[in-house]
């Protein structure tokens, strides 16, 4: 089994292909770090787009166009509309759960800066990174990736724990194009 070829759920991973346009609208909405955040930030509770504007610093109107972004290729869901302050209409939006099954070409550079954009700021006390030097063979780099995929999509799965803090977990597989010396 590939690694795209991953099942969670009963449900295979999507993979995106330049030349469709259904694919090139999602890897649109993927290419923003901003987007990524909003559905980090909706992950586990439902948020408005003023919530979200307040949370990520930015104007109303531009999370506006970034929560329609989302809506519009299914990685971001309304849900029922709401009362707010002095009864103002709310819409509230929550995460699908569809990026999470997505593959696309390209897209590490965008995780990593969204990823070093979500750590500014924290204490680096509070940081625990592991990085790893590994020589595998083909078949091993997949079972690597396999197991890997499998573990955190356990928890994943899982669901939030309802006591529980939150956390990120970021972890990236690459050649290393200056490895150590063979001897």
């Amino acid at each position: 089994m590939a690694y795209a070829d991953i099942v969670t759920d009963g449900q295979e991973r999507i993979e995106l292909h330049r030349g469709d346009p259904e694919a090139e609208a999602r890897m649109r909405a993927l290419s923003s770090p901003l987007r990524l955040r909003v559905l980090r930030l909706c992950a586990f509770e439902s948020r408005t787009n003023k919530e979200l504007a307040e949370l990520l610093g930015v104007n109303p109107g531009t999370m506006l166009h970034h929560v329609r972004t989302l809506v519009q290729t299914g990685y971001l869901a309304a849900e029922p509309e709401r009362s707010g302050a002095q009864g103002a209409r709310e819409v509230p939006y929550r995460a699908t759960g569809l990026s999470w099954r997505t593959s696309m070409p390209e897209g590490s550079p965008v995780l990593i800066e969204t990823f070093l954009q979500q750590i500014q700021g924290v204490d680096p006390d509070e940081l625990d990174s592991t990085w790893l030097g590994l020589k595998l063979t083909p078949e091993h780099k997949s079972e690597f990736q396999e197991r890997l995929y499998r573990l955190v999509n356990e928890f994943k799965e899982r669901g939030p724990d309802p006591d529980g803090d939150t956390y990120s977990f970021f972890s990236t597989l690459h050649p290393d194009h200056n490895p150590p010396s063979s001897r």
